[in-house]
């Protein structure tokens, strides 16, 4: 079995490979009636698509969507809405020399050790090309949340590259889209881009964390044990290419608190809700949101794709150095900003669904002494 779906009620597949004909993704559980077009999903592939700026790979793709089925004069149908992306510029030439050779860092050989066989051209299914699928399933539940929680906004932004992170008093929201590294710290952003610069004329690449907030969402969602909020954050976000850690609120850096400073104190707001002194759990209890802001972390590694030589081994066992030829990102982290965005619209229009069947009503209504 072949595990390419994720969500509960709100379900995506992805399909296609980085140098096939097309990929996209069939979204299957958003509510109808829904306003969905292809000019507003198109809007978020606009930014994530490649070859927006010299710090991401030169690939140049349009990422037009095309919407199949599932949606009738504008509204959503409650069927399976298809959505496909043609791929228009594939250069499968450059990754003739190593279809005989594993790419260190790269699913090619753990591929070729369950499969038997794999595309390797472009990576094929393990490419982040993949990705654009996602972003436009995250289209389709933006619109859906547009609708239940119109409140709900989902921010996500670059909070370090390589050893060099932002200072948190420089922190501007306005400047997230003024630069080509989704950072909120325009002083920092200017040093990524020198530090980038340095790395991509060395023939090398590194890492990043990116940061991504629900402000917002309504109290109650998620579930106890297995259907907690985080473990199916953490659980999207791990599956982006390259993730290679998450975190949710404070994360690790919560071991070296006390009981003391990491308890969020409660007080009751003058709008008679809960209101809280601070949010080191990241807007997450027990795995049921608080109605704080949402606040998830992640890790990604460098890009494997370098120029660099580096020792690997061929399919009969040979021994080889390995150059990476191709059009990559020197930092992958810039263009999964969009991508976690979307995975976190997915994760939180598949828990309002469930949270409306089991409990029915709005999320977050007046329960008990609270509201």
């Amino acid at each position: 079995m072949s595990i390419n779906t994720f969500g509960h009620l709100f379900r995506v597949t992805t399909w296609g490979e980085s140098h096939g004909p097309a990929l996209g993704a069939t979204v299957d559980g958003c509510p109808p009636g829904v306003p969905v077009a292809a000019e507003d999903i198109q809007h978020w592939l606009d930014l994530r698509k490649p070859g927006q700026n010299k710090f991401t790979t030169q690939r140049r793709e349009p990422d037009a969507v095309k919407i199949l089925s599932g949606v009738f004069e504008g509204r959503s149908t409650g069927t399976p809405i298809q959505l496909m992306i043609e791929n228009t510029d594939q250069r499968s030439k450059d990754y003739g020399d190593i279809a005989e050779t594993f790419r260190p860092g790269h699913a090619d050989i753990t591929y070729w050790q369950k499969y038997g066989i794999r595309d390797p051209r472009g990576g094929g299914r393990s490419s982040a090309r993949e990705t654009a699928a996602r972003v436009a399933a995250g289209g389709v539940a933006r619109a859906a949340l547009a609708q239940l929680v119109p409140d709900l906004r989902i921010t996500g932004y670059l909070t370090q590259v390589g050893p060099h992170k932002i200072d948190p008093a420089r922190f501007d929201a306005d400047e997230i889209p003024r630069n080509p590294f989704w950072g909120p710290d325009a002083q920092m952003a200017a040093q990524w881009a020198d530090y980038l610069d340095d790395l991509r004329k060395s023939h090398d690449s590194v890492g990043a964390v990116i940061e991504v907030v629900a402000s917002g969402a309504p109290a109650g969602l998620g579930a106890p044990i297995y259907g907690k909020m985080d473990s199916d954050l953490a659980m999207a976000m791990m599956t982006i290419n390259a993730v290679k850690g998450v975190e949710i609120g404070e994360g690790m850096a919560a071991a070296a608190l006390t009981g003391t400073q990491n308890a969020d104190e409660i007080f009751m707001g003058p709008d008679g809700k809960p209101q809280y002194g601070s949010n080191h759990a990241g807007g997450i209890l027990g795995g049921i949101t608080t109605g704080q802001d949402i606040v998830v972390r992640f890790a990604v590694k460098p890009t494997s794709s370098i120029l660099s030589p580096r020792a690997s081994i061929r399919k009969d066992g040979t021994s080889i150095e390995v150059v990476t030829k191709g059009r990559h990102d020197p930092c992958v982290g810039i263009r999964a900003v969009p991508v976690a965005e979307a995975m976190m619209a997915c994760v939180l229009l598949d828990h309002i669904l469930l949270h409306r069947g089991q409990v029915g009503g709005d999320v977050g209504s007046t329960r008990g002494a609270i509201g």
